[in-house]
């Protein structure tokens, strides 16, 4: 099932894939055709329709301008080697801390590595890379501003009820302390949380409980 949210600019689709449930993003400009897909994670050949199905959400020819990888866990890039190969033209994105391990695992050259603030200007719409540390040390999430909204898409980072898993106690203080000063000091309660399984959430709705998760711990 596909599911949307449309904002001024631009149309978000996903679908979910795999045994995991791994959520696929794909961002369309409704003005120019420009798209960018979230993560790769499985299935070419649905993640093949729903980059078609963009189409339907703009009068120019669709085209996909990048695939973007979250962080470099297999279950994240599954169908990156076959997307990459059947959008040669798509630049292929990652956190520059991510990258190489992308790389050897999928064969897919990481064209542009990421810090954290970077920015792409897609054609039609901005996503900024936020980082992320502890998940993995290359851990991005993408913010989206338009039209007066503002979506996060977090891959393994952010859920509802918590941050994403960590191995090791100072993994965790990495990614509370990145979560906390990176995105909720910064960014406001109706941020939308589209995360890398399953179903979204707001700021606003975990903030409060942001102490319960220090104590929690990992």
């Amino acid at each position: 099932m596909t599911k949307t949210i449309e904002t001024e600019h631009v149309v978000i689709r996903s679908i979910a894939v795999s045994e995991m449930a791994n959520n696929v993003y794909l961002i369309t400009a409704k003005e120019s055709g420009s798209q960018v897909l979230i993560d790769a994670a499985d299935d070419a050949e649905a993640i093949k329709d729903l980059i078609a199905s963009g189409g339907d959400d703009t009068s120019a020819d669709p085209v996909l301008r990048a695939i973007i990888t979250t962080h470099q866990h297999w279950d994240h890039i599954r169908a990156l080697a076959a997307t990459s190969a059947a959008y040669p033209d798509a630049m292929a994105i990652a956190g520059s801390a991510d990258a190489k391990a992308i790389t050897e695992a999928e064969g897919v050259e990481i064209a542009h590595a990421v810090e954290h603030l970077d920015v792409g200007d897609f054609g039609g719409f901005v996503l900024q890379a936020i980082g992320l540390r502890g998940h993995t040390p290359g851990s991005i999430a993408l913010l989206l501003r338009d039209g007066g909204e503002t979506i996060l898409f977090s891959g393994d980072s952010l859920f509802p009820g918590g941050p994403g898993k960590t191995w090791n106690p100072e993994d965790f203080t990495s990614l509370m302390d990145d979560l906390e000063e990176r995105v909720f000091a910064q960014l406001p309660d109706e941020t939308r949380v589209l995360p890398g399984h399953g179903d979204g959430t707001t700021l606003g709705e975990e903030r409060p409980k942001l102490a319960e998760w220090r104590e929690r711990g990992w």
